[in-house]
């Protein structure tokens, strides 16, 4: 039986034409500056960002960590949404690695507003710690996959500015919300200081992020990747992929979109499973299940479906991807089906 992974879109397989591409990079060594495949990568990342340069990095969590160590020191603060990544899934790394206090905040679906940041700066006084920089992140992972609108996005920004804050934004899945409002996605990271992008999640290569952002940021942030452990020698045949995926998997993404539609309103109709198909706006459907998630989860693993549990206690998180068809989406819902009832 072939299994069903909605476990993340971090699971995809490189294609045939993406496995040539790796294949054929020319290389060299990226940490003397001199892999040419890194360097295009990373110019044409900055181009769509609409930022002034960029820096190619393994992971996505380190993506955020080198913008957070660039843009504050210790005893610094950090303002970000209560759900967000850099606070939930990259090992306490703000204050393990920078000394740098977090303050979340209550947001709706990851969403913050200008109100919400005013009200969180602190005041400068020598008992607080300086509030530095506002992390935002869009898509908003554990907000359902949400998109920021351009326009309050615009505004949040505006309010961290007059607040003297540098900005951040955790765009793991930021092309999702382009293709999702039909926008460039430089709409939103143009407006930032720094800009994280992952080409191993819906874009589909197997490894790679990029942090773009001004170009004393990202000095400083090529500087922090050394100190850990990030500088890479011959990473183009890494880059090789990633261009491959900005080329030709950026448009494909509305094929997830459909898709996570598709089965929000195939779940909605299964006995004991609650979507609001009207949330699903990218590439995420959260399932609320009449049984613990952790049983919920078995029952659909002996079925052949994968998938995550989403923090609360009876939820799951399905995310749809290049290897996940509308076919699959169908024989998905016959197993789950058979699976709870």
């Amino acid at each position: 039986m072939k299994r069903i992974d909605f476990r993340s879109d971090t699971v995809t397989q490189p294609t045939a034409a993406m496995r040539r591409a790796i294949a054929d990079a020319e290389v060299g060594d990226d940490v003397y500056g001199e892999d040419p495949t890194v360097l295009r990568l990373e110019a044409q990342v900055a181009e769509r960002l609409g930022l002034e340069a960029a820096v190619f990095v393994p992971s996505g969590t380190q993506a955020n960590q080198l913008a957070i160590g660039a843009h504050c020191r210790q005893g610094d603060e950090v303002l970000t949404e209560a759900g967000s990544h850099i606070l939930h899934y990259e090992g306490g790394a703000v204050p393990a690695l920078w000394g740098v206090q977090p303050q979340p905040l209550p947001g709706e679906r990851g969403l913050l507003s200008p109100e919400d940041v005013r009200a969180a700066v602190r005041e400068d006084n020598i008992h607080n710690p300086r509030t530095r920089l506002l992390s935002l992140e869009n898509t908003h992972n554990r907000g359902g996959g949400s998109v920021w609108p351009v326009a309050r996005f615009r505004s949040v920004v505006e309010a961290a500015r007059k607040a003297g804050l540098a900005v951040h934004l955790d765009g793991a899945r930021l092309f999702n919300a382009g293709v999702a409002l039909g926008v460039p996605v430089s709409a939103w990271a143009s407006l930032t200081d720094s800009t994280a992008v992952c080409f191993s999640k819906g874009l589909g290569a197997p490894v790679g992020s990029a942090l773009a952002g001004r170009a004393d940021v990202i000095r400083e942030a090529r500087r922090l990747r050394k100190r850990l452990g990030g500088g890479m020698r011959q990473a183009g045949i890494l880059a090789a992929a990633a261009l491959h995926a900005l080329e030709h998997h950026v448009d494909r993404l509305a094929d997830d979109h459909a898709n996570a539609r598709r089965l929000a309103v195939g779940l909605a109709e299964v006995p004991g499973v609650k979507v609001d198909a009207s949330r699903v706006e990218t590439n995420m459907v959260f399932a609320e299940f009449s049984r613990p998630a952790l049983e919920a989860l078995s029952l659909l693993e002996r079925h052949g479906v994968l998938t995550n549990p989403a923090g609360a206690p009876r939820t799951l998180r399905f995310v749809t991807h290049l290897d996940v068809s509308a076919a699959d989406i169908d024989e998905a819902l016959g197993r789950i089906r058979r699976a709870v009832s």
